[in-house]
């Protein structure tokens, strides 16, 4: 098992917003999380992440990654692990990036911050060679573009490009695709399908649309209220629910000509 949360509290302060919430992923499996606003979806992954904003911290259970508990990581250790073992993509990439400087110049920093004992050449060909695979059209350009010259699709696999430099073992997306249009959605939604595919690592995503988890998950976990309320494997969760809220946001899936599409 490569994570295993188990009986997960996290607090803002003396607040708790997630309790005993229990995950466990294999590597090359993709997990989606699921769930309303507020739910607790995106704390978890911050929480599994280390970065938790503000004063939340983890106030009980565990986070297990590779057989070690996550939780008794240093600063140092967190740093090491970031970006390297364990990545993240945002919601919006474009708001992580350094809105004055150039792609190339973040990119470069990024690779050199991580592996130091190679050149700014190296590095260079190492990022041109990630926007590559990405499908990023004319990467050379895009390494001398401002954040604000490319549209928001291309942030995102500016995003991809950067959380997979160091082939990381759990790849964990927030809401990646909830800002752009839908044919653009689902190109970055086989993007990170195709990551997968090609690097064998696990994925966490975290995502309101039922029909994005249903395309892409082996597993879907369901959260309200800042609790798990449901889990399994795709085809139990959405064939045959057991929980309330699961069947009301299963109910709530379009129909079209009488079926109901949830990818």
């Amino acid at each position: 098992m490569l994570l295993k949360v188990t009986d997960l509290d996290i607090s803002y302060g003396s607040k708790a917003t997630v309790t005993g919430a229990n995950i466990e992923l294999k590597k090359g499996e993709i997990l989606s999380i699921v769930g309303e606003s507020g739910s607790g979806k995106t704390t978890v992954i911050r929480a599994i992440m280390g970065c938790l904003p503000g004063n939340g911290h983890v106030s009980g259970g565990n986070i297990i990654f590779d057989g070690r508990n996550l939780l008794d990581n240093t600063p140092q250790q967190w740093r090491e692990m970031c970006g390297t073992e364990i990545s993240m993509i945002f919601q919006d990439s474009g708001n992580m990036i350094n809105p004055i400087r150039r792609i190339g110049e973040q990119f470069i920093d990024y690779i050199l911050t991580h592996a130091p004992q190679i050149s700014r050449r190296e590095a260079y060909d190492l990022a041109i060679k990630m926007l590559d695979d990405v499908r990023m059209p004319n990467p050379d350009n895009v390494m001398r573009s401002y954040p604000f010259e490319l549209s928001g699709g291309m942030r995102q696999r500016v995003g991809i490009a950067l959380a997979m430099t160091f082939s990381p073992k759990l790849l964990l997306a927030d809401e990646p695709t909830s800002a752009l249009d839908v044919t653009t959605q689902a190109q970055i939604i086989r993007q990170i399908v195709d990551v997968r595919d090609e690097y064998n690592a696990a994925v966490i995503i975290v995502t309101h649309n039922l029909g994005v988890a249903s395309y892409m998950s082996n597993k879907i976990v369901v959260m309200q209220n800042g609790m798990v309320v449901e889990s399994g494997l795709r085809e139990e969760i959405i064939g045959d629910p057991q929980h309330e809220y699961t069947k009301e946001l299963l109910a709530a899936v379009p129909v079209v000509g009488g079926k109901r599409y949830y990818a």
